[in-house]
């Protein structure tokens, strides 16, 4: 197997094309608010370890 047709492959098998390429993918909104959410809980865990004292 050469380089090009090794890499040509690859090429193939990351585009999706052996299933068709369709697929679910997640809701943004999903996905948004879940990056919302995770991004305050660590303010919120950042915040109360950095009290003055």
């Amino acid at each position: 197997m050469s380089l090009h047709s090794a890499a040509a492959h690859l090429v193939t098998l990351a585009e999706g094309a052996e299933n068709g390429g369709n697929h679910d993918s997640l809701s943004p909104y999903l996905t948004g608010f879940g990056a919302f959410g995770t991004l305050l809980l660590l303010l919120w865990i950042t915040t109360r370890f950095n009290r003055d004292r």
